[in-house]
């Protein structure tokens, strides 16, 4: 019986999502959270999303950009962009170990 991808869950990691919706470019919360979900599926709630900004600004990966607007965008910063590349390089890791393991498992190897 073919499995629905919804059933198995949210494999997402929402500070990694914000750190590839920045690369892109700066973004307020309201924009992030719309491009995060065309890109990635996952829809975020505002609670969600600010928690992690925060959390990325303390670490220093992203930072509030200046404007005479309402909204408040951000930016990645250089090492935002380092941390990103690092985490990518890993999940290439997982990716290509799980298309090893399951090509093994079903016998196509």
């Amino acid at each position: 019986m073919a499995r629905k991808t919804s059933e198995l869950g949210r494999f997402t990691d929402v500070a990694l999502l914000v750190l590839i919706s920045l690369a892109e470019g700066q973004k307020h919360g309201y924009r992030m959270i719309h491009d995060i979900e065309e890109f990635s599926g996952t829809a975020l709630e505002p609670g969600t999303l600010y928690g992690a900004l925060m959390r990325l600004e303390e670490r220093g990966w992203i930072e509030p950009v200046e404007t005479a607007e309402r909204r408040k965008p951000y930016r990645i910063t250089e090492s935002g962009r380092d941390a990103l590349r690092e985490q990518l390089a890993t999940l290439r890791r997982i990716e290509q170990a799980g298309v090893r393991r399951t090509a093994i498992s079903w016998g196509l190897s």
